[in-house]
């Protein structure tokens, strides 16, 4: 079980959260949307022992145990798409994603 970041996501958050006093990223799962699950993406500001931490392109990636489950196995990306940006995930547990992309089913 492993998440992994992109070069281009993982210098992206690095810009975000230089100077600031957080342990990495938390990545994660919450149950919303009309497919099951979104992503929660935001900076983490504690490690917990039920936490998993995964180092990739110099940077830690934080997910519980709950949310590994669903995101064993993806690649954290930035995209920019014309005027929009924003994160990508490329996870493999994926069986599909409603119309709008915002939430999926495992």
């Amino acid at each position: 079980m492993s998440l992994s970041i992109t070069q281009r996501a993982a210098d992206h958050v690095k810009k975000f959260l230089m100077g600031e006093q957080y342990k990495g990223l938390r990545v994660a799962v919450k149950t919303t949307g009309c497919s099951g699950f979104a992503y929660v993406v935001e900076p983490a500001e504690q490690i917990s022992d039920q936490d998993n931490v995964f180092e990739s392109c110099g940077l830690k990636l934080i997910v519980d145990d709950k949310s590994l489950d669903h995101l064993s196995g993806t690649e954290l990306d930035y995209t920019r798409e014309g005027l929009n940006e924003g994160f990508k995930f490329n996870n493999p547990n994926v069986k599909e994603t409603c119309g709008c992309g915002e939430s999926f089913t495992v």
